[in-house]
């Protein structure tokens, strides 16, 4: 199944880039991926939209690959571009998939985006920072607490340290983007880190970072502030998806989520890591969002 890429123009002229894959006039499921991740469609989830019945929008978020930056953006921030995709698409109502760094964009579309979200997969998403009965940094591996420790440092601490990576990642090939991803890998996230999926993993990371670290700074900042919502307004059915050895957003993440979001079925999965999840299930998750989108007709 052909995927297609387009720029969107929003009213205030930033460009939104998007991959698109899937039957017209099917069901939309919009996919926000992880930090620092591209948009493009992994192979295995693209094969999943038409077992699953689904058409995917993939959007890049503001400073990732040719999607404009947007300086000081919230979480909540993505909501409008989500909108402003699925009006472009003609769509008036879909589900939303976040994946990851994803995962509290996807919940910020079931919190403010109305009836047009009829429900929300968070797949291994992060936590709140600063929430109460979550240590956000606990059971994370060395990687991400340098990175969100230069976080707090503020932006320009915080880019010196992504551009130094983001340059060992597009000199080193695939061995740099394992390397850059090394320290966060459990077990069963080794296993899959080679062949293929460690080539598909090296080109999205060379996707999102082709044009600066932007988007990846971007999100870090936004991860520690408010999100700019609170997971009381969400009103669609959430299903998150998090595995028990993930070492890049620890299960604490996930159980905290799952207790704190109104109507969520969540599944925690004993023997899966953080890439894992999506990878192995992509037509369960998928499913879950189209019996939802179904009920909504």
């Amino acid at each position: 199944m052909a995927t297609t890429q387009q720029l969107i123009t929003l009213a205030g002229g930033r460009a939104l880039d998007i991959f698109v894959v899937g039957e017209e006039g099917a069901p939309l499921v919009v996919n926000l991926p992880g930090t620092p991740q591209g948009h493009r469609i992994l192979p295995s989830l693209e094969e999943a939209a038409p077992v699953a019945g689904v058409r995917i929008a993939s959007l890049a978020r503001p400073g990732y690959a040719e999607s404009t930056r947007l300086p000081g953006r919230t979480v909540a921030d993505v909501v409008p571009d989500v909108l402003a995709m699925a009006d472009v698409l003609g769509v008036q109502q879909f589900a939303v998939m976040g994946t990851s760094g994803g995962g509290p964009h996807a919940l910020a579309c079931g919190a403010l985006a109305g009836d047009r979200c009829a429900a929300v997969a968070v797949v291994s998403g992060v936590g709140p920072w600063a929430a109460p009965g979550l240590d956000f940094l606990d059971g994370m591996g060395d990687g991400n607490e340098v990175e969100f420790g230069a976080a707090l440092q503020g932006e320009s601490q915080l880019r010196e340290l992504l551009m130094l990576w983001r340059e060992e990642i597009l000199t080193a090939g695939e061995q740099g983007t394992f390397d850059s991803l090394q320290s966060v890998l459990s077990p069963p996230d080794l296993e899959v880190m080679t062949g293929d999926f460690a080539r598909e993993m090296h080109e999205s990371f060379m996707l999102a970072l082709q044009n600066g670290v932007d988007g990846w700074g971007d999100d870090d900042l936004a991860f520690t502030r408010p999100w700019g919502f609170d997971l009381t307004q969400i009103n669609a059915p959430v299903f998150l998806w998090q595995g028990e050895q993930d070492l890049m957003v620890p299960p604490a993440h996930g159980r905290w989520l799952a207790s704190a979001i109104p109507n969520c079925r969540a599944r925690l999965l004993p023997d899966d890591g953080h890439l894992t999840v999506l990878l192995n299930r992509p037509v369960e998750i998928l499913a879950d969002l189209a019996a939802a989108l179904q009920k909504q007709d």
